[in-house]
Protein backbone atom coordinates (compact mmCIF):
# COMPACT_ATOMS: atom_id res chain seq x y z
CA UNK A 1 0.00 0.00 0.00
CA UNK A 2 1.12 3.40 -1.09
CA UNK A 3 1.78 6.31 1.18
CA UNK A 4 0.49 9.55 0.88
CA UNK A 5 2.04 12.85 2.56
CA UNK A 6 -0.10 15.73 2.14
CA UNK A 7 1.01 18.10 -0.09
CA UNK A 8 0.38 20.97 2.76
CA UNK A 9 2.75 19.58 4.97
CA UNK A 10 4.98 19.58 2.40
CA UNK A 11 4.18 23.20 0.70
CA UNK A 12 4.65 25.04 4.55
CA UNK A 13 8.06 24.28 4.91
CA UNK A 14 9.02 25.34 1.22
CA UNK A 15 7.28 28.73 1.23
CA UNK A 16 8.80 29.45 4.74
CA UNK A 17 11.97 29.19 3.09
CA UNK A 18 10.89 30.99 -0.22
CA UNK A 19 9.57 33.83 1.86
CA UNK A 20 13.07 33.85 4.01
CA UNK A 21 15.38 34.03 1.62
CA UNK A 22 13.19 36.52 -0.46
CA UNK A 23 13.45 38.67 2.49
CA UNK A 24 16.95 37.99 3.00
CA UNK A 25 17.72 39.12 -1.01
CA UNK A 26 15.83 42.10 -0.92
CA UNK A 27 17.34 43.34 2.50
CA UNK A 28 21.02 42.15 0.52
CA UNK A 29 19.85 44.55 -2.29
CA UNK A 30 18.91 47.54 -0.07
CA UNK A 31 22.18 46.86 1.89
CA UNK A 32 24.42 47.32 -1.17
CA UNK A 33 22.38 50.24 -2.68
CA UNK A 34 23.25 52.18 0.57
CA UNK A 35 26.93 51.37 1.08
CA UNK A 36 28.74 50.79 -2.46
CA UNK A 37 31.39 48.50 -2.78
CA UNK A 38 33.00 50.36 -5.97
CA UNK A 39 33.12 53.63 -7.99
CA UNK A 40 34.08 54.86 -11.32
CA UNK A 41 36.92 57.43 -12.05
CA UNK A 42 36.84 59.23 -15.26
CA UNK A 43 40.31 59.80 -16.40
CA UNK A 44 41.72 62.81 -18.63
CA UNK A 45 45.00 63.57 -21.35
CA UNK A 46 46.77 65.69 -18.86
CA UNK A 47 48.11 68.77 -21.23
CA UNK A 48 49.57 71.69 -20.62
CA UNK A 49 46.58 73.69 -21.68
CA UNK A 50 44.21 72.01 -18.96
CA UNK A 51 42.36 68.84 -18.91
CA UNK A 52 42.09 67.38 -22.68
CA UNK A 53 39.88 64.44 -23.69
CA UNK A 54 38.90 61.22 -21.64
CA UNK A 55 40.81 58.31 -22.07
CA UNK A 56 38.48 56.30 -20.67
CA UNK A 57 37.63 54.78 -16.73
CA UNK A 58 39.29 52.88 -13.98
CA UNK A 59 36.58 51.11 -11.81
CA UNK A 60 37.82 51.08 -7.93
CA UNK A 61 36.39 48.13 -6.05
CA UNK A 62 37.08 46.21 -2.65
CA UNK A 63 38.13 43.01 -2.23
CA UNK A 64 39.57 41.08 0.76
CA UNK A 65 43.24 41.84 -0.35
CA UNK A 66 43.13 45.70 -1.22
CA UNK A 67 41.24 47.77 -3.20
CA UNK A 68 41.33 46.52 -7.05
CA UNK A 69 41.79 49.46 -10.02
CA UNK A 70 40.33 47.92 -13.25
CA UNK A 71 41.08 50.24 -16.22
CA UNK A 72 39.36 50.77 -19.15
CA UNK A 73 41.67 52.96 -21.22
CA UNK A 74 42.54 53.51 -24.65
CA UNK A 75 44.91 55.18 -26.87
CA UNK A 76 47.98 54.84 -24.55
CA UNK A 77 51.77 53.16 -25.72
CA UNK A 78 52.09 49.72 -25.06
CA UNK A 79 54.12 49.45 -21.74
CA UNK A 80 54.01 50.33 -18.36
CA UNK A 81 52.97 52.82 -16.31
CA UNK A 82 53.73 54.81 -13.32
CA UNK A 83 50.43 54.51 -11.33
CA UNK A 84 49.21 56.58 -7.56
CA UNK A 85 46.94 58.11 -5.81
CA UNK A 86 47.93 61.86 -5.55
CA UNK A 87 46.46 63.80 -2.38
CA UNK A 88 44.00 66.54 -4.03
CA UNK A 89 41.06 65.76 -5.84
CA UNK A 90 41.76 68.39 -8.61
CA UNK A 91 43.72 67.84 -11.93
CA UNK A 92 44.48 71.40 -13.25
CA UNK A 93 47.28 73.23 -14.05
CA UNK A 94 49.93 74.88 -11.19
CA UNK A 95 52.61 76.86 -11.55
CA UNK A 96 55.64 76.08 -10.70
CA UNK A 97 58.95 78.35 -10.99
CA UNK A 98 57.40 80.25 -12.86
CA UNK A 99 56.20 76.85 -15.35
CA UNK A 100 53.05 74.88 -16.40
CA UNK A 101 53.11 72.16 -13.83
CA UNK A 102 50.49 69.48 -15.62
CA UNK A 103 47.67 68.25 -13.20
CA UNK A 104 50.02 70.15 -10.69
CA UNK A 105 46.68 70.93 -8.38
CA UNK A 106 46.82 66.81 -8.14
CA UNK A 107 49.65 67.44 -5.28
CA UNK A 108 52.07 64.83 -4.60
CA UNK A 109 51.56 60.76 -4.02
CA UNK A 110 48.53 60.19 -1.18
CA UNK A 111 51.20 59.73 2.04
CA UNK A 112 48.36 60.38 5.21
CA UNK A 113 51.63 59.19 7.58
CA UNK A 114 54.02 61.62 6.41
CA UNK A 115 56.92 59.15 5.54
CA UNK A 116 58.12 61.59 2.23
CA UNK A 117 58.88 58.37 0.74
CA UNK A 118 58.48 56.93 -2.49
CA UNK A 119 58.16 53.61 -2.35
CA UNK A 120 57.05 49.69 -3.49
CA UNK A 121 53.17 49.34 -3.58
CA UNK A 122 53.42 46.19 -1.08
CA UNK A 123 55.10 47.82 1.57
CA UNK A 124 54.60 49.86 4.68
CA UNK A 125 57.60 52.22 4.10
CA UNK A 126 56.32 54.67 1.78
CA UNK A 127 52.96 56.64 0.58
CA UNK A 128 50.05 54.87 0.50
CA UNK A 129 49.37 55.98 -2.82
CA UNK A 130 52.10 54.26 -4.31
CA UNK A 131 50.25 51.79 -6.94
CA UNK A 132 51.37 48.91 -8.96
CA UNK A 133 52.02 49.74 -12.73
CA UNK A 134 49.36 49.68 -15.24
CA UNK A 135 50.09 47.48 -18.30
CA UNK A 136 49.23 48.74 -21.45
CA UNK A 137 48.99 46.23 -24.25
CA UNK A 138 50.35 46.11 -27.91
CA UNK A 139 46.38 47.53 -29.19
CA UNK A 140 47.01 50.54 -26.56
CA UNK A 141 44.33 49.49 -24.27
CA UNK A 142 45.02 48.92 -20.66
CA UNK A 143 42.27 46.41 -19.42
CA UNK A 144 44.04 44.18 -16.73
CA UNK A 145 43.04 44.67 -12.94
CA UNK A 146 45.85 46.60 -10.43
CA UNK A 147 45.48 45.20 -6.85
CA UNK A 148 46.42 47.48 -4.00
CA UNK A 149 47.47 45.94 -1.05
CA UNK A 150 48.19 49.13 1.12
CA UNK A 151 44.62 50.16 0.42
CA UNK A 152 41.47 49.15 2.01
CA UNK A 153 38.58 50.82 2.11
CA UNK A 154 37.02 53.32 -1.25
CA UNK A 155 37.27 55.88 1.34
CA UNK A 156 41.13 55.68 1.86
CA UNK A 157 41.19 57.36 -1.68
CA UNK A 158 37.57 58.88 -2.01
CA UNK A 159 38.48 62.83 -2.28
CA UNK A 160 41.98 62.25 -3.70
CA UNK A 161 42.92 62.01 -7.56
CA UNK A 162 44.01 59.09 -9.72
CA UNK A 163 47.68 59.81 -12.03
CA UNK A 164 48.76 57.94 -14.78
CA UNK A 165 52.44 58.76 -15.54
CA UNK A 166 54.11 58.68 -18.72
CA UNK A 167 56.64 56.09 -17.73
CA UNK A 168 57.86 53.67 -15.83
CA UNK A 169 58.17 53.78 -11.69
CA UNK A 170 61.10 52.55 -10.45
CA UNK A 171 59.30 52.67 -6.81
CA UNK A 172 62.20 54.90 -5.55
CA UNK A 173 63.48 58.55 -4.81
CA UNK A 174 67.03 58.11 -6.54
CA UNK A 175 67.94 59.13 -8.66
CA UNK A 176 64.37 61.53 -8.72
CA UNK A 177 61.01 60.53 -8.42
CA UNK A 178 59.31 62.14 -11.18
CA UNK A 179 62.42 61.95 -13.47
CA UNK A 180 61.88 57.78 -12.74
CA UNK A 181 58.01 58.32 -13.41
CA UNK A 182 58.11 60.71 -16.49
CA UNK A 183 55.36 63.62 -16.86
CA UNK A 184 51.82 63.35 -15.67
CA UNK A 185 50.04 62.10 -18.84
CA UNK A 186 46.31 61.31 -17.37
CA UNK A 187 44.14 61.90 -14.41
CA UNK A 188 40.47 61.26 -12.89
CA UNK A 189 39.37 63.01 -9.75
CA UNK A 190 38.13 60.33 -7.38
CA UNK A 191 34.40 60.98 -6.22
Amino acid sequence: MKRCVPVLALSLPLTAFALSTAAFAASSAKASLQSPQSLTVDIYRATENGLGHQMGEVTITESAYGLVFTPKLKELRPGLYAFHVHVNPECGLASKNGKVDIAGLAGGHLDPQNTNRHSAPWDDNGHLGDLPPLYVDEKGNATLPVLAPKLKKLDDVRGHSLMIHSGQDNYSDAPDQMESMGARYGCGVIR
